[in-house]
């Protein structure tokens, strides 16, 4: 992928099984699109490459269970049956998905980790209804409550200029989540056009990379990582100086957080499964108790009639 553009034929493919395909979408291109105009487009590529597994009762060929923007590259997981895209489906409802995405970002980041808390909502201002916001801008709509975790991975120079590659984890999946909170921070992800208003238009793309895709699925959970694409090696522009820590044990460490944070509310699921069921007990015993009081008291009316007579 490096710095070429995006062709029919270049789809990276990240991972393939029955039920799921994982490929690793390039920047600068579409998921799918209803424009007759747009050829290009992962949607596209899957048809070229795999014209087997298209499924023709769907709108586009394929089942993607998520999205990443056209600007973004990375892991994207595409579903190719109705069942697998229904288990994915309640992984994403039930957030229990972890995502983290590479950035390479302005300015040297002072704070190593970071959580980012700002609320993102719709800029109704004319000129920008395209874009979000967070809440306090002038025009910003129906906010809503967002987090990133952020954690500083090296400081270095981009064409000259100080920047910072971090990893994004998005705890919430707000429409440009990562994009409005790091402009927040003053951060703005390099070569992001949009949220720089076309100032920063030098890079060959936007910084933002979709590296880890973690699906708890159930039997054998989906984990695919899609290779750093912020190495000198690929870009020769970037200059690393700094490191802060190294990427996979930040994304050890971040999966083996996830884990244990699944595994108790897991255990709590258990917990208050098992509490209902206690007190649905003791209600049931309660009634049969009482009901037993009432038999004794009508048991000894009888015996006393019975004495009586």
């Amino acid at each position: 992928m490096a710095t070429e553009p995006a062709t029919l034929e270049n789809l990276s493919v990240l991972h393939q099984s029955d039920d799921f395909i994982v490929v690793n979408k390039h920047w600068d291109i579409r998921i799918d699109s209803k424009m007759w105009y747009e050829k290009l487009t992962v949607q596209a590529q899957l048809k070229h490459r795999f014209p087997q597994l298209a499924d023709p009762s769907t709108y586009y060929g394929f089942r993607f269970c998520h999205q990443l923007d056209f600007s973004t590259s990375g892991a994207l997981c595409i579903a190719l049956n109705k069942a697998a895209a229904g288990r994915a489906y309640r992984c994403f409802k039930d957030r229990t998905v972890t995502k983290a995405y590479l950035a390479l970002v302005r300015g040297w980041v002072e704070e190593e980790t970071r959580t980012l808390d700002f609320s993102i909502g719709k800029n109704t201002t004319e000129g920008k209804t395209h874009m979000m916001c967070i809440e306090g801008t002038e025009g910003c709509e129906n906010p809503k409550p967002c987090r990133t975790e952020l954690a500083v991975l090296e400081y270095g120079l981009y064409d000259g200029e100080p920047v910072t590659k971090v990893l994004l984890q998005p705890l919430t999946g707000r429409t440009h989540q990562l994009r409005v909170h790091c402009c927040a921070i003053g951060h703005p992800i390099v070569g992001d056009f949009t949220y720089s208003s076309g100032a920063d238009d030098a890079p060959y793309r936007m910084m933002l990379h979709a590296h880890l895709l973690h699906l708890p699925l159930d039997p054998k959970p989906l984990l695919t990582c899609a290779r750093d694409p912020f190495l000198p090696s690929a870009d020769p522009k970037w200059t690393p100086e700094r490191s802060a820590r190294t990427l996979s044990a930040t994304v050890d460490a971040l999966l083996e957080q996830r884990a244990e944070e699944q595994r108790r509310a897991k255990e709590e699921e258990v917990e208050r499964a098992r509490q209902k069921e206690e007190k649905k007990r003791r209600r049931k015993e309660g009634r049969t108790e009482k009901e037993t009081e009432e038999q004794r008291r009508q048991c000894q009316e009888w015996l006393s009639e019975w004495a009586a007579d």
